[in-house]
């Protein structure tokens, strides 16, 4: 049998390729999202004020902020009075403060190391590479077996993290269900308290369909039938899994709506209206 020698392809420059199609709309779309919510959240998390509505009795804590750890909550008779300005005692006084740094961490590392965004801002921020058959500015790949991407791995103890931050969101929005007037709550809905809820739903739905939860209620198992609890709730998690991408957008939306709303009718600029 004759054989005969194919020569290997030359490796393609940053930015060549042979596709024909607009491959660079998602990763240019990726880069524009969570670079303007990167932008916004940390200016956000570094502004200390307009986090928490109670006007008419309203109780809307921005997501950005909670739980309330330190800062100013108006009077509940469920929490009662958190102090103004308030900041811990080992934080250097020459620092700016604000209770959102000791929280955005738990979930922003949820996200940042979440199996579906390392994809997404992989291409987008370091084309590497930015699409399927287009060249990247490396020569090589060095996986996610070395520092510093061999922290991603640490995703699964962030997801811990993040199930903890969904209940204490439910439970502001639980809280967003009762209008506080002359020191008597009085349950109500306003366009805030959907907002609180909705954000709560899209963060559940995006946290709950998690790659490593769904290991976790379902792997290891060899015989997955003679675990019939463990198996409905990797049905659960599978089907929200499927749409992982469209929580994770949905969810990262709306939880920088969810502060800039409790923000605007803070400061006065958007009045909350009262459904009943």
């Amino acid at each position: 049998m004759s054989r005969s020698n194919l020569p290997l392809p030359q490796q393609r420059r940053f930015g060549q390729t042979s596709r024909s199609d607009h491959w660079w709309v998602t990763p240019l779309f990726v880069f524009l999202g969570l670079g303007a919510f990167v932008v916004y959240s940390t200016w956000a998390a570094f502004q200390g004020v307009h986090y928490f509505c109670g006007v008419d009795g309203a109780h809307y804590l921005s997501p950005f902020y909670s739980p309330l750890l330190y800062g100013t909550a108006a009077e509940h008779p469920w929490i009662g009075i958190i102090d103004e300005g308030g900041y811990p005692a080992w934080w250097p006084s020459w620092l700016p403060f604000s209770g959102a740094l000791l929280i955005l961490w738990a979930p922003g590392g949820f996200r940042f190391t979440c199996y579906y965004y390392r994809g997404a801002y992989y291409k987008a921020f370091w084309a590497d590479p930015s699409s399927c058959a287009v060249g990247e500015p490396r020569s090589c790949y060095r996986g996610e077996q070395s520092l510093p991407l061999i922290l991603q791995n640490v995703h699964r103890y962030f997801l811990y993290l993040a199930l903890a931050f969904i209940l204490i969101l439910a439970w502001d929005a639980w809280q967003a269900m009762w209008f506080v007037n002359d020191g008597i709550a009085t349950f109500g809905i306003g366009i805030g308290t959907l907002v609180l809820i909705i954000n709560v739903v899209l963060l559940g739905g995006y946290t709950l369909g998690c790659h490593s939860l769904r290991h976790l209620v379902g792997g290891k198992l060899k015989l997955l039938s003679k675990h019939p609890v463990r198996a409905k709730t990797l049905s659960c998690v599978t089907c929200l899994n499927k749409n992982h991408m469209r929580w994770a957008w949905l969810s990262l939306f709306w939880v920088g709506f969810t502060d800039f709303y409790v923000r605007m009718c803070s400061s006065g600029i958007w009045v909350d209206w009262r459904i009943f």
